[in-house]
């Protein structure tokens, strides 16, 4: 079993999803969206790391996806969303996740089946495709598209715990051991 903790990254909201992967099905356990307060953004990236930390902790997923970084035509927004990326990477990376990344693209053509696919559409086939009662909030749903891209990805490239491809690269996890310091 894979538990799969997928992650939508926003410097004011940052959406997350949770998912388990059994036998080839994929089955909803959490979703929802972590508000930062209206602070500077050291304040937020803090409690991005700290939000995304408790998630670890009280799911224990095995497996950690995120959207990468995209290009926006206000530069100022991009580096912020990289920082924020970057706050929910290293979460996972002090518990030790393997962290697989995503292209936007990529991730609305796997669950949507159109790269171009809009927040409405992706919010509607996370819906269906996870039978959910009622429809998740637009980040939340995104972050649940990436865990869904993720676990197809993975059974297409047959991931294993820790390797495998990831958006079309080899994934290494780091441990402290591999640094040299000098």
């Amino acid at each position: 079993m894979a538990r799969i903790l997928a992650i939508d990254p926003g410097s004011r909201l940052t959406g997350f999803g949770v998912l388990d992967f059994v036998n080839g099905k994929i089955h909803y356990v959490s979703s929802g969206c972590i508000k930062l307060p209206d602070e500077n953004l050291a304040v937020r990236l803090k409690r991005i790391y700290e939000c995304v930390s408790d998630v670890i902790e009280q799911f224990q997923p095995n497996e950690f996806a995120i959207e990468e970084v995209f290009l926006a035509k206000n530069a100022s927004s991009a580096l912020k969303l990289g920082q924020a990326r970057g706050a929910a990477i290293v979460a996972a990376a002090m518990a030790d996740l393997p962290v697989h990344e995503y292209a936007a693209r990529r991730v609305k053509q796997s669950v949507v089946g159109n790269g171009n696919a809009d927040k409405e559409q992706i919010q509607a086939m996370v819906k269906m495709l996870l039978k959910l009662e009622s429809t998740p909030q637009a980040d939340a749903a995104d972050a649940l598209a990436i865990g869904l891209c993720h676990a197809n990805t993975r059974t297409s490239d047959g991931l294993e715990y820790g390797v495998g491809k990831r958006a079309g690269r080899t994934s290494k996890r780091w441990q402290m051991s591999d640094l040299k310091v000098k």
